[in-house]
């Protein structure tokens, strides 16, 4: 069996490919990992966060984090995740403090700080969960503290039972001892099967990513499990997916050149669709991007053109 090793080679798509997941299951995350906590609703305000900050603008997207505003008991809170996928036991409560100050002058709301360790490092003693930022004559040191998570101290073996298909993936990274890889994939794709006509295209474009980043087994044998769960036909991407209705739109003309350009403006759109889609996700860099799809910032903007012209054509 062969493992992969691009977690470690490419740290980007590694931050990159956490953000989106916790995202696309920021229900399942707190049900899990915070169950006593009900969050009534949230609104993700990354790119609010970035964009008032603008001095601090590029430090900012060098460091993953995930703000938003929650709704805890009927008072809105501001959240913050911050993701940390370096083995190198570096201090965080520092960096954590500065975002919580970042995050209250941004709405003047409390604040909830969380770190996300996902790196492979199995610690011997847990870091610190606070960073002493003040002092008074009666209580002396204040604090401020925060939650940490660790996901190589939760099991995969437990988490591959969950319903949750956030912890079916996270399986992948947690600790694995006495769990077979190829069970684990399988088990994955078992239940994407059962539910792929209520996921979104975007859900499941991230499931077959993440899952290609993460699993410890051949290609060859991943295509086999996709193929005995029935997955291997349906449309898993956003590509297939507006590809197939290029091809479908062109049909109707009844034309084959109405086809042939049916289906360039389905791909077109398809590309756009995932980069659009990465894009709104906020702190997703271009160099992940154009590492995912092989369209830099320039050609993105080309075939917006491009699809423009196509689709007005196609109504004449």
């Amino acid at each position: 069996m062969q493992s992969s090793n691009k977690s470690s080679s490419n740290p980007k798509s590694h931050d990159n490919l956490f953000k989106w997941l916790i995202r696309a299951f920021i229900d399942d995350f707190f049900a899990y990992f915070f169950p006593s906590i009900k969050v009534k609703s949230f609104r993700f305000i990354d790119k609010e966060f970035i964009s008032r900050y603008e001095a601090l603008k590029e430090s900012l997207k060098g460091d993953l984090f995930i703000a938003a505003e929650i709704e805890l008991e009927n008072q809105i809170y501001e959240i913050v995740i911050h993701h940390e996928n370096q083995s190198k036991r570096q201090p965080m409560d520092e960096r954590v403090y500065e975002y919580h100050c970042y995050a209250w002058l941004l709405k003047r709301k409390p604040v909830w700080s969380i770190v996300f360790f996902t790196d492979d490092a199995v610690w011997r003693k847990p870091v610190s969960d606070q960073f002493w930022y003040g002092f008074d004559s009666q209580n002396q040191k204040q604090y401020h503290k925060f939650d940490v998570i660790k996901l190589k101290s939760h099991m995969s073996s437990e988490l591959i039972q969950k319903q949750s298909l956030l912890c079916k993936l996270l399986a992948l990274k947690a600790n694995d001892k006495d769990t077979n890889p190829e069970e684990l994939v399988r088990q994955i794709y078992q239940s994407v099967s059962k539910m792929k006509k209520s996921l979104s295209k975007d859900k499941l474009l991230l499931i077959e990513q993440f899952v290609s980043f993460y699993k410890k087994i051949s290609q060859e044998t991943f295509e086999l499990i996709k193929k005995e769960v029935d997955m291997t036909g349906y449309a898993e991407t956003i590509s297939d997916y507006y590809i197939q209705e290029g091809e479908k739109k062109g049909e109707k003309k009844g034309v084959k050149k109405g086809v042939k350009k049916g289906r360039k403006e389905g791909e077109i759109k398809a590309t756009l669709s995932i980069i659009d889609n990465l894009l709104d996700k906020g702190g997703i860099d271009w160099s992940f991007i154009t590492n995912s799809t092989g369209i830099d910032q320039q050609q993105y903007s080309q075939m917006q053109q491009e699809y423009q012209q196509l689709s007005v054509s196609s109504l004449q």
